[in-house]
């Protein structure tokens, strides 16, 4: 069992969402920010790769993919980041976040062993569909990393089984059809998507694109497996600067402690 799976499974054997939380790497002082998430509740983190054309982001993380990119952030550093916040939290999972191109520029096998070798437990690849799977799928799967799919509300019945094909990790469902950090779908229609997906698999089902405050937090994590909060993180880090640790910690304290109270009023 990898850490991934330990962490949602502690999550479930607690009878509360996990909650997944954001950064893009060299974005402010991210090993900082880093272990800020850790310290206010998060149990898995997402580390974002920055990217020139991030077709999936909205305003908040395009501007902190410029604002990285603009001071000189080259894949080797977000390694390095990895690595050394596996060597501070070597029981936390994970993720890297990003797109294509830096992935497979130099091949996916090169990427995959390097981010096997930075402690990394699992990657989602926003712009390689599942259909696709075998231009990074099988490196990942062979260094012992999970390639993390994502639904939307437009995956139909006749897709999802694609979609889940060699995905492992978790199922992160994309709330809205559209771009992050712009809009939350009606808590009804998550309702209805989570217990549709999870009717499909055994996978943990985390919901993102949208979240921003405690109560939706807590009400996403009355149906999910996981809470997924990226643009609001990436705003307090733009927002505050070197400062954005301290700021960081609150705010997901905040969240993680709507998730666990939520989980205690469904139990």
């Amino acid at each position: 069992m990898n850490r991934l799976n330990r962490s949602f499974s502690a999550a479930k054997a607690k009878r509360r969402a996990a909650l997944v939380t954001f950064v893009t790497a060299g974005d402010g002082p991210t090993a900082d920010i880093l272990d800020a998430l850790v310290e206010g509740g998060a149990d898995v983190i997402e580390l974002g790769m920055p990217f020139t054309d991030p077709m999936a982001d909205g305003p908040a993380i395009q501007a902190a993919n410029i604002r990285s990119l603009l001071s000189g952030t080259k894949t080797a550093d977000i390694l390095a980041l990895a690595k050394a916040f596996r060597h501070r939290h070597p029981s936390v999972p994970l993720v890297l976040m990003g797109y294509a191109n830096p992935m497979t520029i130099r091949g996916p096998e090169w990427f995959a062993a390097a981010a096997s070798d930075a402690g990394v437990d699992g990657v989602i690849c926003v712009d390689i569909p599942p259909e696709e799977d075998q231009e990074l799928g099988p490196a990942l799967r062979a260094a012992g990393i999970d390639p993390i799919r994502l639904a939307t509300p437009t995956t139909d019945a006749a897709r999802l089984p694609t979609v889940l094909d060699g995905a492992s990790g978790f199922l992160y469902y994309v709330s809205v059809a559209g771009i992050t950090g712009l809009q939350q779908a009606q808590q009804t229609s998550i309702d209805e998507a989570v217990a549709r997906l999870k009717a499909h698999t055994d996978l943990p089902v985390a919901v993102g694109f949208g979240v921003r405050t405690p109560e939706q937090a807590a009400a996403i994590a009355r149906v999910a497996d996981g809470v997924v909060v990226g643009s609001a993180i990436v705003e307090l880090v733009a927002q505050h600067g070197a400062a954005a640790p301290a700021y960081v910690r609150a705010y997901i304290h905040s969240l993680a402690t709507a998730i666990h109270a939520a989980t205690k009023e469904a139990a």
